[in-house]
């Protein structure tokens, strides 16, 4: 299928994604800011971050006056257009994590992942949130010896680290093939800290729940700036005590903060819904969410009704931090996935796509999330989750409730609290940084192909990649 026959039979082409187009709500924005007012918290931004942020806060202190500001309406950004993997990868390895505290903390910060992704499922559950929740686990495909050997040593450093079959284990070949049937399969690794979800339901009964515990969410309410005490929009100021950053992927818009946080993109396609027989031969009985061991990084899942959605990077990073709503669709990249995935599973050749997608994701420079909330200024933020942010923003969250309300927990002293990422580097280098790196994942996942053998580029690239 040729990206013009994506965008042909694509009824939906301008609408922002399948979750958006799927989910039973009024996108009729909230009224915008009516001009200055005070609170005591700020949260900018209405994604996830902000949104868990304002829920969790909202919930240990009612009397709190909780704004939260959005340039479009909650739910518009990466929360309501990625692959819908609520899991527990952190951006960062756990050796990174150990080198900014200790062993025992790096460890800290895996459980607490862990155990995020129950705790997004607990909430949806009490706040009547039907976002389409299933926790099947991961698996991830070995598709050559290359990759095979990767996946083994992932396993390998995981045992090092006392963690066990319950977190990550090898499958054999067989094992594998039992439960995700890919083309040429010879093993994968698998986790059960994952859940498939639908993030636009997830997102937007999370922006209603909110607002009834007493939170104001006013949309169409671009930030130019934050200030101690303030967040300026051109159609008023927010005054308060505490104002935090939750903008991920559009970090770059607000003053000061271009070298902060890159936009890079990922674009997803989803299919028609298929048949039982279809997904017979496919597999994802228990809608596990699914990748394999390659170097450009690759996701899917089955959704509640029997698509099959399906992502990954490779999108170009335009230059200045731009983002632009034409660049959530790029048909070469569109054509490229629909390959890669005919090639997973050659059943599907010919499957209508009837949704094609992107948006912009948060990469910070040491590829390491972080959250933290400086006293002195009163400024707090979370975010750089390198696409990892579905379950990573509600430990976000849990995190700046404890830090506004000067809370000494187990959250608070989680490695990533407080950690400052290095700026990126001035453009053009950026721009020439970022999309080599792009261009050397796609290369070293040809040259494995040809060689069989684990890509010497991956080696020389991968200490700039994170």
């Amino acid at each position: 299928m040729g990206c013009a026959l994506i965008s042909s039979v694509n009824p939906h082409w301008e609408r922002l994604s399948l979750w958006h187009d799927s989910v039973d709500t009024d996108w009729t924005p909230r009224p915008a800011l009516p001009g200055d007012i005070e609170a005591d918290v700020a949260v900018v931004g209405a994604g996830f971050t902000g949104l868990w942020t304002a829920h969790y806060l909202a919930e240990a202190d009612p009397s709190l006056r909780i704004v939260v500001l959005e340039a479009e309406t909650a739910g518009y950004g990466a929360s309501g257009r990625n692959g819908g993997w609520c899991s527990a990868l952190f951006p960062a390895s756990l050796a990174t994590l150990a080198s900014m505290r200790d062993r025992d903390a790096a460890l800290a910060q895996h459980r607490a992942m862990r155990e995020t992704v129950d705790e997004v499922v607990r909430v949806a559950a009490a706040e009547g949130i039907d976002a389409d929740i299933a926790k099947g686990g991961t698996i991830s495909l070995a598709r050559s010896r290359a990759q095979l050997r990767r996946a083994r040593a992932e396993v390998a450093d995981a045992r090092t680290w006392g963690r066990g079959e319950d977190d990550v284990r090898l499958l054999d070949k067989a094992e594998a093939r039992s439960v995700l049937r890919g083309s040429r399969t010879i093993g994968a690794t698998y986790t059960p800290d994952c859940a498939a979800i639908h993030p636009a339901r997830l997102v937007r009964g999370l922006a209603d729940a909110v607002e009834r515990r007493g939170v104001t969410i006013h949309e169409q309410t671009p930030v130019r700036s934050i200030a101690p005490g303030r967040a300026h929009t051109g159609l008023g100021d927010v005054r308060a005590r505490t104002i935090l950053r939750a903008t991920e992927g559009y970090t770059a818009t607000l003053k000061g903060e271009d070298r902060t946080l890159v936009p890079v993109y990922s674009l997803i396609i989803a299919t028609e819904p298929l048949s039982a027989a279809t997904w017979d031969e496919i597999g994802l009985a228990r809608r596990e969410t699914f990748s394999d061991h390659r170097h450009l990084i690759i996701y899917g899942q089955r959704t509640a009704d029997d698509r099959l959605v399906f992502g990954g990077r490779g999108a170009p990073y335009h230059l200045g931090s731009r983002i632009k709503p034409e660049f959530d669709r790029d048909e070469k990249v569109f054509a490229r996935l629909y390959a890669t995935l005919v090639d997973l599973f050659p059943v599907l050749e010919g499957t209508r796509v009837t949704h094609a997608w992107g948006g912009a994701l948060g990469i910070p420079r040491d590829w390491c999330a972080s959250v933290g909330l400086d006293r002195e200024t009163g400024l707090g933020w979370a975010g750089g989750y390198v696409g990892d942010g579905v379950s990573t923003t509600n430990l976000a969250g849990r995190t700046l409730r404890d830090l506004v309300l000067e809370r000494d927990t187990e959250l608070t002293r989680l490695p990533w609290v407080g950690h400052r990422s290095p700026a990126w580097e001035r453009e053009p280098l950026r721009w020439l940084g970022i999309n080599a790196g792009l261009r050397a994942m796609t290369l070293a996942d040809a040259e494995e192909s040809v060689t069989r053998l684990p890509s010497v580029i991956a080696r020389a690239v991968s200490p700039l990649l994170g």
